[in-house]
């Protein structure tokens, strides 16, 4: 019973962990962790041990790098500078109040005042928003498929 009750808590924890994946507003990667330490704590650790939790940890925190790599490839590559990424980056905050819409149009707005406000060109500051933001979403199938090998990692050690 116990190992019931560790398995639809961890489940839910994966499927909010997900959700904020597709939908930013809690760090994804870090609560599917969270849900394989909990399911530990509840039914035990014999099938997860130190080094299981330390690469989990690892895949989480890449996950986490592979969305700030992206949006600063993009910003970088439509010729952004660090203003036009940190803009993308308060943009994706503030539109997180914006919610669902303020996710799309977030850190393109960001991206774009930021740019504007320190380099005052127009064209320029609008290529980087269009790099942060398909930057940032380019990233989301990586960050997946790195979430779904954790997930089948952590089935296959406790099954």
């Amino acid at each position: 019973m116990t190992q019931i009750i560790a398995l639809v808590v961890t489940t839910l924890l994966f499927l909010v962990g997900l959700f904020g994946t597709l939908f930013p507003i809690i760090p994804g990667a870090p609560i599917i962790w969270l849900g394989m330490l909990v399911y530990g704590f509840i039914a035990g650790f014999e099938n997860l041990g130190l080094v299981f939790f330390l690469v989990q940890g690892l895949l989480a925190l890449t996950v986490m790098g592979v969305d700030y790599l992206f949006a600063a490839m993009g910003t970088r590559y439509f010729g952004g500078k660090k203003a036009a990424l940190v803009g993308a980056a308060a943009g994706l905050m503030i539109g997180l109040l914006f919610f669902p819409i303020g996710l799309l149009i977030g850190p393109f707005l960001g991206a774009v005042i930021a740019d504007l406000i320190f380099r005052r060109h127009t064209g320029q500051a609008l290529k980087a928003g269009v790099g942060a933001s398909l930057g940032f979403w380019s990233a989301l199938p990586i960050k997946l498929a790195i979430e779904t090998v954790m997930i089948t990692w952590f089935i296959i050690r406790v099954f």
